[in-house]
């Protein structure tokens, strides 16, 4: 049975009707879970199995749970320290940077899969340039080359215990000020610029294989008059084209504001899907959601739902009692202690 293009939201903690009347149309492909749907690890696995029930089919489970600041389930759960670490780190000690990305990934991923859930939306790909607050410490580091090592280590670990890896924001959030959860951000480099910059950790992950890619909700003005989400010119001709990208493209939510620019949401999924994206993000919006849903035309397209196959969790035997779990826990440790006396020094 094929996956559909809608990725979307539930309300609580337990499934609702109007949740099951959304996760069984056939236009349907996933949920992304968020704090609001995380009571305790036991009523986790019970939302999760029951998901899986009703939908009967193939269908993405997702998260944002990077570390850091993005997070959403917290108790039962490893902190995950934010990638910032990882970046001041390898300027001190290059190698134990890398290990302690690879064992990082492994972990988030290692107790995310216990659950069930195929991917969390990671890694951030970003570059910090010191501008953008909505990234900021979610990225590794400003050297593109940097980034690329500790992201290709991180999602090695995640690859281990079977998740796929997001590369996020394409083709780089960090060099706006604005928040497209709030507004639509203008970056107004030449492609020249970004392509020494921040395409290139992007262009290095798709040659080893990065599995998915999610673009930001930004207006590049000298390349493109629209944001790269909604962008034929990015998606396609640089991203699939120059960059030979042949993984899964998942639309930024389009109920944020930066995805306004197209439209209502149907125009905004349409617009998304006609530049190359291959799921849609609807989320915090039930009407935005059914919206979409009743604008998708059937049948779907199979292409499209082979791809989003490959973003299915793999089944791995993952000991979180073993030693590997304990050591993985101490160095997220040291990577949250770290963030707290680094916030400390800046208050």
């Amino acid at each position: 049975m094929t996956i559909g293009p809608v990725m979307l939201d539930l309300v609580g903690t337990t499934l609702l009707d109007e949740d099951i009347e959304r996760l069984v149309h056939p236009a349907s492909g996933g949920i992304i879970l968020f704090s609001r749907n995380y009571e305790s690890p036991e009523q986790l696995h019970r939302l999760i199995s029951r998901v899986r029930k009703v939908a009967g089919r193939e269908y993405i489970i997702a998260v944002d749970h990077e570390g850091g600041r993005v997070q959403r389930f917290r108790n039962g759960f490893t902190r995950i320290p934010p990638m910032a670490w990882l970046g001041d780190l390898y300027q001190k000690e290059k190698s134990k940077a890398l290990e302690y990305a690879h064992e990082l990934g492994w972990l988030m991923a290692a107790e995310l899969r216990d659950y069930d859930i195929d991917i969390s939306f990671a890694p951030v790909l970003d570059l910090d340039f010191g501008i953008c607050d909505v990234i900021g410490d979610r990225a590794f580091q400003s050297d593109p080359l940097i980034v690329t090592n500790l992201a290709g280590a991180f999602i090695a670990g995640m690859h281990e215990v079977g998740m796929p890896a997001t590369g996020k924001h394409f083709p780089g959030h960090g060099a706006v000020s604005g928040d497209s959860h709030l507004e639509l951000p203008v970056d107004s480099r030449l492609f020249v610029e970004i392509g020494m910059a921040d395409l290139i950790p992007f262009e290095r992950l798709v040659q080893k294989g990065l599995d998915a890619i999610m673009p930001a909700h930004v207006i590049y003005e000298s390349c493109d008059p629209n944001p790269a989400g909604f962008s034929p010119y990015w998606l396609q001709q640089v991203l699939r084209k120059q960059l030979g990208f042949d993984g899964v493209i998942f639309s930024d939510d389009l109920t944020m504001e930066g995805a306004a620019f197209a439209g209502t949401y149907p125009e905004r999924a349409n617009a998304a899907f006609t530049a190359g994206c291959d799921m849609v993000l609807v989320c915090n919006n039930q009407q935005a959601a059914e919206q979409v849903l009743e604008s998708i035309k059937l049948p779907l397209d199979e292409q499209m739902s082979a791809r989003l196959e490959k973003m299915l969790g793999a089944h791995v035997e993952i000991d979180l009692t073993g030693h590997r779990w304990m050591k993985a826990v101490e160095i997220a440790a040291e990577g949250v202690n770290w963030a707290q006396e680094r916030e400390c020094d800046e208050s």
